[in-house]
């Protein structure tokens, strides 16, 4: 106890001179840095401000048009000389002239038009409409489920990275005391109580905890880059973390609250497909509407001049258009086909989102039982193997047991510190696991920042 005590004390030492250099980040700061910058949430927001476009152009075919149109011609040609003529007004007796009707003088021809289109009745572009709505509900609620999924991933690689600076520091923990154990070994030799077997297998002992403890630093480095890769910022990695993993104790506190609260919320991923079913179901209503004809109106005013735009005398015209295509070539035949495929599928999707729900929630629970049993179990096996390794060192002392079972006894404290570590780590994974199967946020574990 009194290694770890220390490693502890020094590690908290270090944390307070050095917080100027690099703020401590907690799980709270990890969370918000990934909701602003987190990759799937950046992508998932892409694609729901894309829906969100798509939607607005889907108005085109039920909201009028308005446009402007100007054009500057010149011409000799007989039909379109007389033609300017008469739209500007300006025709005579003179103009009548068999000579100037067959051989007129080049004319020009400002023509200025404001026009306007207005839908009267396109079935399948409210229908379009409402599909595109619905693709972009979709969407939004798919980017709501990537923050809960970006959350959940940002929590794991969170305590992983503390989970291997604890690992580390039990492991400097243990190959301190495997290095006091090979001096003890050493002076003993040199007073001739032990063997030099005795001593070398005791120098080979704390090797191995060394190449332990040298894999370890490597995979605390690696952890932290995971976490800033998952924060959605690869090339930011100053900050500075806590030495340990919360306490037992608040792991069970904070995972016995989670538990409790089984009603969750409706899961953002069902709902997306959800939303997702219902745009395919009305564009296959889009496509067999267009089956159906097509009513349109238009009205627009005409200014003609020889010169300058919006000049001359105005004139209107308005009217209404009805189309039909019963038969477009098959492009009408593969459409519907499509949509009816799509539709297929989103509905095997939004049955598979609710089944996998369902089974989130069942296997959620068991898991967070589990890793609560094994935290228990965990908790015993340090202090008794805390007791072991003391009882074993006495029994050393006093040349009763040979230095390989005093390394037993230390190797398997150290492993069931690791163990213990390792379960408080699995029990903080299964409560973000259960919030995210009830499709809650990660908000209930920022309580362990305390």
């Amino acid at each position: 106890m009194r290694p770890l005590r220390t490693a502890a004390a020094v590690a908290a030492l270090f944390a307070c001179t050095s917080g100027a250099a690099a703020q401590t980040l907690t799980l709270a700061d990890a969370l918000a840095r990934a909701g602003q910058s987190a990759y799937p949430v950046r992508i998932a927001q892409g694609a729901a401000n894309a829906s969100a476009g798509s939607s607005t152009s889907a108005l085109g075919g039920i909201l009028p048009t308005v446009r402007v149109e100007a054009s500057y011609l010149r011409t000799t040609d007989p039909l379109n000389a007389f033609g300017f003529t008469l739209r500007q007004r300006a025709v005579s007796l003179a103009s009548f002239n068999p000579a100037a009707l067959n051989y007129p003088a080049a004319i020009g021809n400002v023509g200025t038009g404001l026009v306007m289109e207005l839908p009267i009745f396109n079935a399948d572009a409210w229908l379009g409409r409402s599909a595109a709505v619905d693709a972009h509900r979709a969407a939004s609620a798919a980017e709501r489920w990537s923050r809960v999924s970006a959350g959940y991933d940002v929590a794991r690689a969170y305590y992983g990275a503390l989970l291997a600076t604890e690992e580390v520091n039990a492991l400097e923990s243990a190959l301190a005391a495997a290095r006091a154990h090979v001096r003890q070994a050493e002076s003993a030799l040199r007073n001739g109580a032990v063997t030099r077997s005795d001593a070398l297998i005791a120098s080979v002992k704390a090797g191995e905890t060394e190449a332990m403890l040298v894999s370890a630093r490597s995979e605390a480095a690696l952890a932290r880059q995971r976490l800033a890769l998952a924060l959605g910022t690869p090339g930011d990695t100053a900050w500075a973390l806590p030495a340990f993993l919360p306490g037992a104790k608040r792991v069970h506190e904070v995972a016995a609250a989670v538990g409790l609260d089984s009603a969750g919320a409706p899961r953002a991923d069902v709902e997306a497909a959800e939303y997702a079913r219902a745009a395919a179901d009305a564009d296959v209503k889009r496509a067999n509407s267009l089956y159906i004809p097509r009513i349109n109106s238009f009205g627009r005013l005409d200014w003609n001049a020889p010169s300058g735009v919006f000049a001359g005398p105005q004139s209107w015209t308005a009217g209404i258009m009805v189309s039909w295509t019963p038969f477009n070539g098959g492009t009408q035949l593969g459409d519907a086909q499509t949509a009816k495929g799509h539709r297929g599928q989103a509905e095997a999707g939004a049955e598979a989102a609710a089944a996998q729900a369902r089974l989130d929630l069942r296997q959620s629970s068991d898991q967070l039982v589990v890793a609560l049993a094994r935290l228990d179990i965990a908790e015993r096996a340090v202090e008794q193997s805390a007791e072991a390794h003391r009882i074993v060192g006495r029994k050393y002392d006093g040349g009763l047991a040979t230095v390989v079972e005093l390394f037993d006894a230390a190797a398997i404290e150290w492993q069931s510190r690791l163990a213990f570590a390792e379960a408080r780590y699995q029990a903080i994974a299964a409560s973000a696991g259960r919030l995210r199967a009830l499709g809650l946020g990660l908000d209930q574990l920022t309580s362990l920042d305390n």
